[in-house]
């Protein structure tokens, strides 16, 4: 298998960022420049995986929350429908834009410096899956498999209390 392909020049990433509205971190534009992941986003041109992708942290929480699930830090849940879709869009328009890097993986888009922790989020199954780029794809097409939570260096508003409170959500 073929895990990864060539990069994309610096115009391309410009145009996608422009495209999407977001900002890479620096580490993300030095990995791009010389490599991507194979069978990856395609950042070059209108994707509309990426837009989905982009869109995938809220509709997933939103998924969750219409299913029953709450997260206590967000006090009682309100009794409609739309008050507690409000309050988790509210939540997710405040915390830092999630980037897709590779299926359901997403480092944040601030702040805006190198070494970033990498989520692997799934609704309120969110996680740390890296400590950092390097250390994310090393799980994801290495050898290395665990991360503890001791290494994640940097707190990401938000994600990172999604990601260490598994009993903080009903």
């Amino acid at each position: 298998m073929r895990t990864w392909t060539s990069g994309y020049s610096q115009a391309e990433l410009e145009g996608a960022q422009e495209r999407y509205g977001i900002h890479f971190p620096p580490d993300v534009i030095d990995l791009l420049l010389d490599r991507q992941p194979a069978n990856g986003y395609n950042w070059s041109i209108e994707d509309h995986r990426i837009r989905a992708m982009l869109a995938w942290p809220l509709n997933a929480l939103l998924f969750d929350v219409q299913h029953g699930s709450w997260w206590r830090d967000w006090g009682e849940r309100p009794r409609s429908a739309e008050e507690c879709q409000q309050v988790v869009a509210d939540k997710v328009a405040a915390a830092p834009v999630l980037i897709p890097l590779y299926s359901h993986r997403f480092i944040p888009e601030t702040p805006s410096v190198r070494g970033n922790p990498i989520f692997s989020m799934h609704g309120f199954d969110t996680i740390y899956y890296g400590s950092n780029l390097k250390n994310y794809f090393d799980r994801e097409f290495g050898d290395q498999r665990e991360i503890e939570v001791g290494e994640i260096g940097r707190r990401i508003p938000f994600w990172s209390d999604l990601a260490e409170d598994h009993e903080g959500w009903l």
